[in-house]
C-alpha cells in the first residue's frame, strides 16, 4: 500500500512537471494540462496510477478544501454580508432553473420524477476548482463575470448540505428505470469504476458521527458546529496565533495554519457538512486579521500543489470504456448538459445585468458539472436514489463537460472575447438632443470622470457627457445620469453636443494619445472654449501643454501630496510644516512641467533640467532648519516666521488645482 502510493504520487508529479509547461506553451491553460495529463496516464491509456490512485485523489481533493480557505481569505465579512442578496438572488435563480430544466429532460427520457429531480440537483452544480483556477490564471476573477461566477460557485457550495438531505428523501423501493443507460455494457462492472472514488466518499458521507440521529438533531450539530467555527476563528485563534508568531519560527506557523484547515475539514466531515464550506467561512472570518497576509502565503503553495493532483486524478478516472461504449449516449447528454446551463446562465446573467463579454465568460465558465457530482451521486446510489448504470453514465458525462471547459474559455479569449468588444465598439452613437448647449461638456466617464461628473451634477451645472463604454453608459443610466454614447474625440459629434457654445470642455479620457488629439482639434477650432484635462504622467502632461490644454491636472498628485503630507506629520513634522513642504515641492515640480513644456528639449537636456530642479527643491528645502531635525519643528513652526522661507510660503495647496498653463 506504501509502496503504491509512493509509486502514484511520484507518476503524478512527474506528469505535471512535463505536462503544464507544454500547455501553457500551447496557450491551453494549466487546468487542461493537469487534465490531458491525467488522461494519459490513467488506466485507458498508459496506465500508470497504479493502486495508490485512489489514496492520491483523496489526498488531492484537499486542494479543493485550502482553495477554499484562500478565498474566503480575500473576503472579509462585510464584503460578504453586501454579496448576500446577489449569492442568494443568482446563486439560487441558477440553481432552481438547472435543476427543473434537468429534471424535466430527464423525465422525458423515462425517469420519475424522484430520480430526475436528484439528477437536476446534482448537475445543477459547477466546478468550483476549475473555475476559480481558470480565471484567475486568466486574470477574470476580478472583473463583474468572474465576481458573479464566484457568487454562484459559493451559493453551489453552500446548497451541497440541503442536497445531501434531500437525496434520501427521494429514495424509491421499485426498480429505478435504466432508460438512460441503454446501449452501456450490459455487466456493469466497468459503471463503477469511474464513481470508486464517490463510493467511498459517498461512505464517509453516511457514516459521520450524527448519520443515526433524527434530521433535527442533525440540522442542530450542524448550526452547532458552524457557530463554533466561526466564533472560535474570530476569538480563540488570533491569541493562538500572536502566540506561535510570537516563537518566530515559520515552520510552526505553516503547520498550524495546516493543522486549522485539517481539524475543521474533520469537523465538518464528522457531522455530514461541505469541508470546503467550513474552511471557507474560518477564512472569512480571518479575513481581517492581522496575520491573514501570512496565512495566505503559508498555504498558498500546498493549494496549487494540491489543486494540480486533483485535476490529474480528475483526468484519469474518466472512463473511456464507458464512454466508448455508450458513445451516443454519453455524447448526447454531455451536449445536452453543456446546452441547458448555458441557456439557463444567459437569462440569469442577463437578469443581474450582465453584458457582452462579462455575459459570456460568466456563462461558458460555468456550464460544467461540478467535482461534487462525484461524491453525490455514489451517495444517491447508497440511498437507492439512482442505480449504479446511471450514476456511471453521469458521472462520464459530468468528467467530460470538466475537460471541456477550459476549451471554452480558450474559445473565449481567442474568438469571442475579440468578436463581442468589435460589436461594442461598432455600437451606434447616441443621437443627442438638438438643444444640447451645456455650458460644460465632459469627454470621457470612467473611473476618473464619473467623480467629476458627480460633482457637477450636484452643484446643480448643466453638463454634457460623452464616452464610449457601453456597459459604463448603460450602467450610469440606470442611476439617473444623462450620459451619451459616442466617440467624443470625433469633432462631428462635439458639434453636435454644443463645443461652438459651450465654455469648458473636460477631458478625462483614459488613452492618452486620443485625449492630446482631442486637444489640438479643440484648441485649433474654439480657442474661445477653456479646455482642462488629466494627465496621465509627466510626459502627458507636457504633451497635453503643447497641445492646447489651459488647465491640467495630474491624475495621482493630489493623491500622492496628500499621502506625502501623512508620512511627513507621522514622522514628527507639525501640521503646518508637513502641509508647507508638500506644497513647496508640488509647486517645484509644476514650474518644471510648465518649463518642459514651452521648451523644446532633447531627452538628454530634459534630464540635466530634472537633475538640476531636483537639487533646487531639496536645497530650498535644506532652508528650513527643521528639515532634517523634526524634533526642532516646534521652534520653528511659526506661521509668522514666513518670510525666511521664501520659496515656501505662497505655495499652492495640492489639493487644488495642480498646475495652469495658458498656451498662446
Amino acid at each position: 500500500m506504501e509502496n503504491d502510493l509512493l509509486l502514484a504520487a511520484f507518476v503524478y508529479l512527474s506528469i505535471a512537471v512535463l505536462a503544464v509547461p507544454l500547455a501553457n506553451r500551447f496557450g491551453l491553460g494549466s487546468v487542461l494540462g493537469y487534465l490531458i495529463a491525467g488522461i494519459v496516464i490513467g488506466p485507458f491509456a498508459l496506465n500508470l496510477t497504479g493502486g495508490g490512485h485512489s489514496d492520491v485523489l483523496h489526498f488531492a481533493e484537499f486542494g479543493v478544501v485550502l482553495m477554499l480557505f484562500l478565498i474566503g481569505l480575500e473576503l472579509q465579512p462585510q464584503v460578504l454580508w453586501k454579496l448576500r442578496k446577489k449569492i442568494v438572488g443568482l446563486g439560487g435563480l441558477q440553481v432552481l432553473l438547472t435543476s427543473l430544466f434537468i429534471a424535466g429532460l430527464a423525465i422525458l427520457l423515462g425517469l420519475t420524477w424522484r430520480p430526475a429531480l436528484a439528477i437536476g440537483l446534482i448537475l445543477a452544480l459547477s466546478s468550483t476548482a476549475i473555475v476559480m483556477q481558470s480565471l484567475q490564471e486568466k486574470g477574470w476573477s476580478r472583473g463583474p463575470g468572474g465576481r458573479s461566477a464566484f457568487t454562484v460557485l459559493l451559493f453551489q457550495d453552500i446548497a451541497v448540505i440541503p442536497i445531501l438531505a434531500i437525496l434520501p428523501l427521494l429514495a424509491i423501493p421499485e426498480t429505478i428505470p435504466q432508460v438512460i443507460a441503454h446501449g452501456a455494457p450490459g455487466d456493469g462492472e466497468s459503471h463503477t469504476t469511474s464513481v470508486e472514488h464517490g463510493v467511498e466518499h459517498g461512505a464517509e458521507v453516511a457514516t459521520s458521527l450524527v448519520a443515526h440521529l433524527p434530521l433535527w438533531a442533525q440540522g442542530l450539530a450542524a448550526l452547532v458546529a458552524v457557530v463554533a467555527v466561526v466564533v472560535g476563528s474570530r476569538y480563540l485563534l488570533r491569541p493562538v496565533f500572536r502566540l506561535i508568531a510570537s516563537v518566530q519560527s515559520r515552520e510552526l506557523f505553516t503547520a498550524f495554519a495546516l493543522f486549522l484547515v485539517v481539524a475543521i475539514s474533520l469537523l465538518m466531515r464528522e457531522i455530514g457538512l461541505s469541508m470546503a464550506l467550513g474552511t471557507f467561512l474560518a477564512g472569512v472570518v480571518l479575513a481581517d486579521s492581522e496575520y491573514r497576509h501570512e496565512l495566505e502565503n503559508n498555504i498558498q503553495p500546498f493549494k496549487g500543489l494540491l489543486l494540480g493532483l486533483f485535476f490529474i486524478a480528475v483526468g484519469s478516472s474518466i472512463d473511456f470504456e464507458l464512454i466508448l461504449g455508450s458513445l451516443q449516449t454519453v455524447l448526447g447528454l454531455t451536449v445536452a448538459l453543456l446546452v441547458i446551463k448555458l441557456l439557463v446562465l444567459v437569462v440569469v446573467g442577463y437578469a443581474f445585468d450582465l453584458r457582452g463579454s462579462q455575459l459570456a465568460l460568466f456563462t461558458l465558465a460555468l456550464a460544467q458539472g461540478g467535482e461534487f457530482a462525484f461524491v453525490l451521486f455514489s451517495f444517491a446510489t447508497q440511498n437507492q436514489v439512482l442505480s449504479f448504470e446511471i450514476a456511471g453514465i453521469l458521472t462520464a458525462v459530468v468528467a467530460l463537460t470538466m475537460l471541456v471547459t477550459p476549451l471554452l474559455l480558450i474559445v473565449y479569449e481567442l474568438a469571442l472575447l475579440p468578436l463581442l468588444d468589435r460589436l461594442q465598439s461598432e455600437r451606434e452613437e447616441d443621437t443627442i438632443d438638438d438643444d444640447e448647449e451645456n455650458r460644460v461638456i465632459l469627454a470621457g466617464y470612467g473611473a476618473f470622470g464619473t467623480l467629476i461628473g458627480r460633482l457637477l451634477v450636484a452643484n446643480r451645472i448643466p453638463t454634457t457627457i460623452l464616452d464610449y463604454n457601453p456597459d459604463q453608459i448603460d450602467r450610469m443610466r440606470r442611476f439617473g445620469f444623462k450620459v451619451y454614447y459616442g466617440d467624443a474625440t470625433r469633432m462631428e459629434l462635439l458639434e453636435l453636443a454644443g463645443i461652438a457654445k459651450a465654455e469648458l470642455l473636460v477631458v478625462a479620457i483614459g488613452d492618452s494619445d486620443a485625449a492630446t488629439r482631442l486637444i489640438e482639434e479643440v484648441a485649433h477650432r474654439h480657442p474661445h472654449v477653456t479646455i482642462i484635462a488629466r494627465a496621465a504622467d509627466r510626459v502627458h502632461y507636457r504633451e497635453l501643454s503643447r497641445a492646447g490644454a489651459h488647465i491640467i491636472v495630474r491624475q495621482y498628485l493630489q493623491s500622492a501630496m496628500f499621502m506625502g503630507q501623512s508620512i511627513l506629520q507621522e514622522l514628527g513634522f507639525r501640521a503646518f510644516t508637513a502641509r508647507r513642504r508638500v506644497q513647496a515641492f508640488a509647486r517645484h515640480d509644476i514650474r518644471m512641467l510648465d518649463q518642459l513644456a514651452i521648451e523644446d528639449m532633447d531627452e538628454k537636456s530634459v534630464v540635466t533640467m530634472a537633475r538640476k530642479a531636483s537639487e533646487q527643491i531639496e536645497r530650498a528645502l535644506h532652508q528650513d532648519q527643521a528639515y532634517h531635525n523634526p524634533a526642532h519643528a516646534l521652534e520653528l513652526d511659526d506661521p509668522d516666521d514666513e518670510e525666511q522661507h521664501a520659496d515656501l510660503a505662497n505655495m499652492p495647496d495640492p489639493s487644488a488645482a495642480p498646475g495652469r498653463t495658458t498656451v498662446s
